[in-house]
């Protein structure tokens, strides 16, 4: 099954399960109770902390949920907060993908993360990773990068976001994940 967020980020071969990380896990959470999937995709924008281009396209299988206080050294969490669907042979060079319910605007938090090799940031993959872990549903994530986790990362994203979602729906066209 292929899910997107949802709101303006709607493609007409995807599942909306809604936007951020709570939307997206209640969503997630009565989809697998009521209609499991055998295989959950994830299809959306994110923003580069500084490694991945405007309108590359990234696929990963691990994501993290690190807020930015913790970069800061203001806050800790006694949770993991780094959940994979790839197998433990895969995570090393698997492209990370933070979620979080806020949008990094500070370059210097941007490169913190990439020193933690965490190269996206997408609001919903931590938790339809966290709920197909739950259900046991083998799952990933194809992105497309719309804008970079910068000052002007709003602004960019909704410049970039239309032309965004036509190079990803044509990308997932051509490779058959329709």
């Amino acid at each position: 099954m292929i899910v997107c967020a949802g709101n303006n980020e709607v493609f007409d071969f995807a599942h909306p399960i809604g936007v951020g990380l709570i939307e997206s896990a209640i969503n997630l959470t009565r989809l697998a109770l009521f209609d499991k999937p055998d295989f959950l995709l994830f299809v959306g924008s994110a923003g580069s902390y500084g490694n991945h281009q405007i309108f590359d396209i990234v696929h990963s299988k691990t994501a993290a949920n690190i807020e930015l206080g913790f970069l800061q050294d203001y806050c800790f969490t006694p949770l993991n907060n780094v959940v994979s669907s790839a197998s433990s042979a895969e995570v090393p060079r698997e492209t990370i993908v933070n979620s979080s319910n806020y949008i990094t605007t500070d370059t210097k938090l941007a490169q913190k993360m990439l020193s933690l090799h965490v190269e996206l940031e997408n609001m919903e993959f931590f938790s339809l990773l966290s709920v197909a872990k739950e259900f046991e549903i083998p799952a990933a994530g194809i992105f497309i990068i719309t804008n970079y986790c910068d000052a002007t990362a709003h602004e960019a994203f909704l410049k970039n976001h239309e032309q965004a979602k036509k190079i990803l729906s044509e990308y997932l066209y051509k490779k058959e994940f329709r």
